[in-house]
């Protein structure tokens, strides 16, 4: 009798078993490993003299002392939109990160890495899972990660760091969208602009010290996003509008040469000068660069054609010319009132603008959540259950001023249902 309930035991052990290791490769599928755990096969030393070498099967990076420079272990691939996976260990207190997205140029007869990583962090009350953007934005304006990281978030993080011990960091990049996780808890979840695509790579930070092990390297490639444009060329070479239209197109001209669109706008006109998209985009991320000399403007998203002299009803990333770029204001129609301006960040607006020259300002609706960026700096990331859930995109000409406006790379993409799966998954 024992002998029989001692093997139905065993039996159910095998199958408990086996349904966890099925359902381990289950969350596994379609992942392909970048590391064979023998030697450096598809990986390039690129940057400083730090030093990468394979030991009982762990990639070891090793900060050589007093070295001006960071050193990388890059992938020969590029990879556009992925789910990587590894663990980390830090042997030897020091600096490190994961590049992604990244990419390389050369300095001073070196080559230089530059782009997003994902930070490790020696400190048991470190940054380890923040966006940092190696070599390009840095730290600037007093903002040294991307995006805006809760302190609570990140305490939670922390408590799951085990110094001296492996860890696990998961990054997700999905579009515009980036997230991280570190040992399972969710860190970093932004949405940024400046590349779809790049390299991967291993830091060793210069400095005093530093050892860092990194093992089982795992990627799942979900293809690739790419921006769509409102201004092409035709087969002719020259400029057009494509899913969008234009309201008084008098007062709009392609600048052929040098590759804009001009809007002029005079104070005697009550209408606003428009660009208007021809659908309407429920979730998605748009940008426009523009320079401004004179008047008012306004990139527009989830907006509705109203019979008012301004035309449109909904949100306004701001164009102003001042401190209110980026800041976000409301529109009212015909028959409903605006809610006028919703967020703002003046302060930064003020460091991070550029006077007389180009800027870009960019706009994510995912949702309720909101995010306006100007030049690659987050004014504001909020989520309002008030907001419009649909609606067109458009760039304005404001009535009754003078105004002259330049546009480029108008551009936008759509956040897919299938993409939101990824985006908004625990």
């Amino acid at each position: 009798m024992r002998k029989k309930r001692f093997t139905t035991i065993f039996f159910i052990g095998l199958i408990i078993f086996g349904l966890q290791e099925i359902f381990a490769a289950d969350t596994e599928t379609g992942f392909v490993s970048l590391f064979n755990g023998k030697d450096l096969t598809g990986w390039t030393v690129k940057g400083g003299s730090g030093t990468f070498k394979v030991e009982d099967g762990v990639i070891v990076g090793e900060c050589v002392p007093n070295t001006p420079h960071n050193t990388f272990l890059c992938t020969e691939k590029e990879y556009g939109d992925f789910i990587l996976k590894l663990e980390f260990k830090m042997d030897v207190s020091g600096n490190s990160g994961v590049q992604f997205r990244s990419h390389v140029r050369k300095k001073n007869n070196r080559e230089r890495v530059f782009g997003y990583q994902a930070e490790i962090d020696h400190e048991e009350d470190g940054d380890t899972g923040k966006i940092y953007d190696e070599g390009r934005r840095g730290s600037q304006h007093g903002i040294r990660f991307l995006g805006q990281n809760s302190p609570e978030i990140m305490k939670k993080v922390n408590e799951t760091l085990k110094q001296g011990q492996w860890n696990t960091l998961e990054i997700q990049c999905v579009g515009p969208s980036i997230r991280t996780w570190v040992n399972g808890v969710a860190a970093a979840n932004i949405f940024d602009y400046y590349d779809l695509s790049g390299i991967l790579g291993l830091q060793v930070h210069a400095g005093k010290q530093g050892k860092i092990c990194f093992r089982n390297i795992r990627i799942k490639d979900l293809g690739k996003t790419e921006w769509k444009s409102f201004f092409v060329k035709d087969e002719n070479g020259k400029m057009k509008l494509v899913n969008a239209h234009f309201v008084l197109p008098e007062e709009w001209s392609f600048d052929e040469k040098e590759g804009f669109l001009r809007g002029r706008h005079n104070r005697t006109q009550a209408k606003d000068g428009l660009v208007v998209s021809d659908d309407p985009y429920s979730d998605f991320i748009v940008k426009v660069t523009y320079r401004i000399f004179g008047g008012n403007s306004a990139l527009y998203f989830r907006a509705e054609e109203v019979n008012t002299p301004w035309l449109l009803k909904g949100f306004q990333n701001e164009i102003a010319g001042n401190e209110k770029d980026s800041a976000l204001w409301h529109t009212a129609g015909d028959k409903t009132p605006g809610r006028g301006w919703v967020a703002q960040n003046d302060a930064l607006v003020k460091k991070v603008r550029q006077t007389d020259d180009w800027n870009t300002v960019c706009t994510t609706a995912c949702g309720d959540r909101i995010i306006n960026m100007i030049n690659g700096f987050t004014t504001f990331d909020i989520i309002d259950p008030k907001c419009e859930k649909t609606g067109k995109v458009a760039l304005q000409l404001h009535g009754n001023a003078d105004v002259e406006m330049w546009f480029k790379d108008f551009q936008i993409i759509v956040i897919t249902e299938e993409m939101k799966k990824w985006i908004h998954r625990d």
